[in-house]
């Protein structure tokens, strides 16, 4: 034990120095000059400029932060928000234009995915274009529900979905959304905080991604155990990094969206700078899979639930999900191992909900994926067996999560993370962990069969 102390001062020491300090100011590096495009705009949008200047700044803005990250590349951005635009136009005396628009992106992002374009290079470009496809199409259903009156004019409209403090790092919001930040609020001390603390806790979760993660087992927490244990542990690892790496994203769109003037709640005289993407503790200790599912990227789950699946519940419950988790998955890209996680997930939330559902009414208990109501009909609310239940499904989904995590290794080389995981990768990770997380949801369904 003592000659352990100072090898393990002496690397804590050694990822201080090298990782933590390395990786925090790489990261700032990268965000400063978005960061003064945002507070650009916000200023710009605070001024008493007609509108159609302060859109033409938004366009502005957005195009230079996109050139920061993608340089001559984000011309394919500034394309499919042309694209977008075109089709809207095409169809603006029609009923159906969301389907339409739809069916344009994809198109378009299916030509980019088919490697006309460096697929490294489209990878990069891959998030930008998934929050210019989301905003265009969302618009495109305001629209037929009369939401949106009219067809915004070019200017309007490329102001929106290349707004500069969501158009690189997310995430998606409305076109009243983006019309609430052009009519701005007042600077204060409580929006500027805001934004410093949501910058912070990305800086945070960036450092623990890359610095400490990776040595969790058995550098920070002193568990080997045999090659089995060795396996999941390692696949623990792999998962908390990839989760970390997205709260860090999460949070840095916070501070970039709430930093142009976007993301804050009103009610009555109270201004309230609140905008959530990410919610780590829901998925670090989740209740449930279906929680971890909506706390991931809170917006994108709005958009989702209510662009997709309340368009496609007419098909039924099931079916209405996986055209959910389809339509994500095709946003996300033509990936194997996105396609697999989202499917994989679209059947484990699907059967944990009914399962929960049907056991809660059995035994009239507060047992739902989600937490009950405080006026819920249920008799056990907070029984001892009722807390053992709700911890016995967070172990489970914390159980699903670290197989579904596996395949985002750390270990895999930077080039074959550029170009995408090969289905190959995949079909390792899950084979070397026996499929065990398919095999679990296989026994729930079962057993929700023999209970129904």
């Amino acid at each position: 034990m003592e000659e352990e102390a100072p090898g393990r001062l002496e690397l804590w020491l050694h990822l201080a120095e090298n990782c933590v300090l390395t990786t925090l100011q790489q990261g700032l590096d990268q965000v400063w000059q978005l960061l003064l495009l945002c507070l650009l705009c916000r200023i710009c949008f605070r001024t008493r400029l007609p509108c159609l200047v302060k859109h033409v700044v938004s366009v502005a803005t957005g195009s230079y932060g996109l050139y920061l990250f993608f340089e001559v590349h984000m011309l394919w951005v500034l394309l499919l928000g042309a694209v977008c635009y075109l089709a809207l136009g095409l169809c603006a005396r029609s009923r159906r234009r969301g389907p339409f628009l739809s069916g344009a992106i994809l198109v378009y992002l299916l030509m980019g995915e088919l490697h006309l374009i460096d697929p490294v290079t489209w990878n990069k470009m891959r998030g930008s274009q998934m929050v210019v496809a989301m905003k265009a199409i969302s618009l495109a259903f305001d629209l037929d529900r009369g939401a949106v009156a009219a067809l915004p004019s070019p200017a309007e409209f490329l102001g929106y979905v290349l707004f500069v403090g969501t158009v690189v790092f997310g995430p998606w919001i409305s076109f009243h959304g983006y019309k609430n930040a052009i009519e701005s609020r007042k600077m204060s001390w409580s929006w500027l905080g805001s934004c410093l603390l949501r910058l912070l806790k990305s800086q945070g979760c960036l450092v623990v991604s890359t610095c400490i993660a990776p040595y969790l087992f058995p550098f920070f927490v002193p568990i080997e155990g045999n090659d089995v244990t060795r396996k999941w542990l390692h696949s623990y690892e792999s998962a908390v990094s990839f989760h970390f790496s997205n709260y860090f994203v999460g949070h840095l769109s916070e501070s970039l969206a709430m930093l142009s003037g976007a993301g804050f709640s009103e009610d009555k005289d109270h201004l309230k700078w609140d905008m959530a993407v990410v919610k780590p503790l829901n998925v670090e200790f989740p209740r449930s899979m279906v929680v971890v599912v909506t706390s991931w990227n809170i917006p994108m789950s709005r958009w989702l639930n209510t662009y997709i699946f309340k368009n496609a519940v007419k098909l039924g419950t099931f079916p209405a999900i996986l055209v959910t988790y389809t339509a994500s998955a095709l946003l996300h890209g033509l990936s194997f191992h996105l396609g697999a996680v989202l499917l994989s997930l679209g059947f484990i939330t699907y059967i944990e909900h009914v399962l929960r559902k049907k056991l809660a009414a059995v035994f009239s208990a507060c047992i739902l994926s989600r937490p009950c109501t405080a006026d819920c009909s249920h008799r056990h609310k907070k029984g001892y067996w009722v807390m053992v239940v709700n911890v016995l499904f967070s172990l489970l989904a914390i159980f699903h999560l670290t197989y579904l995590g596996s395949m985002f290794d750390a270990d895999v080389d930077d080039q074959a993370i550029e170009q995408g995981y090969l289905a190959s990768h995949t079909l390792r990770r899950w084979s070397e962990l026996n499929w065990a997380s398919h095999w679990a949801v296989c026994a729930c369904f079962l057993f929700y069969c023999l209970i129904k």
